[in-house]
């Protein structure tokens, strides 16, 4: 399992997970660049992904759903602010309507992922920052760690593919 280490903390209102990946940067990266790939990872296995709207350049934005076991869907969207290839990359992330507007009674996050060259392979570093110490703890309560961690543990199979 490519996750190694996860914590949230509340006083700093961030929730950060690591994963290491027998891969080069170059390839991790391409996992977030080509939405076909992002969509095999992005979401737990119960709930896989759609994206529909994918651009990954500062000022871009990228709109998905998620469908879940019973044909429901849940959408969400990243507005892209910053990215240096194939090193990191920052965004906006937030729940959404089915017209992908943002979901004001649900928290929203600043996202910067990083990708570095580690062990011959690469550490990946999701770092999450909330509003409030309350919009941490009500993605936590939504189940987010199990979630995400899920989530990044199917890389390891799209990139063995």
């Amino acid at each position: 399992m490519p996750v190694t280490d996860v914590r949230h903390d509340l006083d700093n209102l961030t929730l950060t997970i690591v994963a290491d990946f027998a891969a080069p940067v170059e390839r991790i990266w391409q996992v977030y660049a080509d939405p076909r790939q992002l969509e095999k990872i992005w979401g737990p296995p119960s709930y896989p992904a759609t994206v529909v709207e994918h651009d990954l350049t500062p000022g871009g934005r990228m709109t998905y759903f998620m469908t879940g076991p019973e044909g429901d869907k849940h959408a969400g969207y990243w507005q892209i602010t910053a990215v240096d290839e194939p090193a990191s990359f920052s965004f906006v992330d937030g729940f959404a309507d089915q017209d992908f507007n943002p979901n004001p009674a649900l928290p929203v996050s600043t996202n910067v992922y990083t990708f570095a060259e580690h062990d011959g392979g690469t550490r990946a570093t999701y770092v999450s920052t909330f509003e409030s110490a309350d919009a941490l703890q009500q993605v936590l309560d939504m189940g987010v760690v199990e979630g995400a961690s899920s989530a990044i543990n199917q890389i390891d199979e799209l990139i063995a593919s």
